[in-house]
């Protein structure tokens, strides 16, 4: 198989892989795969130069694109995005059903519909 078919299929992977993961580091790898991919197709530059195109390209795109993106998507340190539970604090629902003490009910929270228990 050919060098440079190896890393295209190598950066599809890793992007593949990044949806199922957090934080742009798959990505950043997929980065650098496809730029090793494009030295592949360069004839006479062997698979050294395809790996050192693969290192610098991926610490460039750590180092330039991740903290891009994580900034575009108000992910990390520092970031007001509330998830999950989290997100329903300080919020105001209505009950929808009855909350009894040992059985559950329902809440309407910003359009959602959730189903609660009271804690004794």
């Amino acid at each position: 198989m050919k060098d440079w078919l190896v890393w295209f299929l190598l950066a599809i992977g890793l992007f593949v892989g990044e949806m199922f993961t957090a934080g742009f580091w798959l990505a950043c790898l997929a980065v650098g795969a496809a730029v090793a991919g494009v030295v592949g197709l360069i004839p006479g530059l062997g698979f050294v130069t395809q790996g050192i195109a693969f290192a610098v390209s991926s610490i460039v795109s750590m180092a330039g694109l991740r903290p891009r993106l994580m900034h575009l998507l108000q992910l990390g340190p520092g970031s007001d995005l509330r998830t999950g539970v989290d997100a329903l604090l300080g919020k105001t629902g209505i009950v929808t059903e009855r909350i009894g003490p040992g059985s559950a009910g329902r809440v309407k929270v910003d359009g959602t519909t959730l189903m609660v228990e009271k804690e004794l």
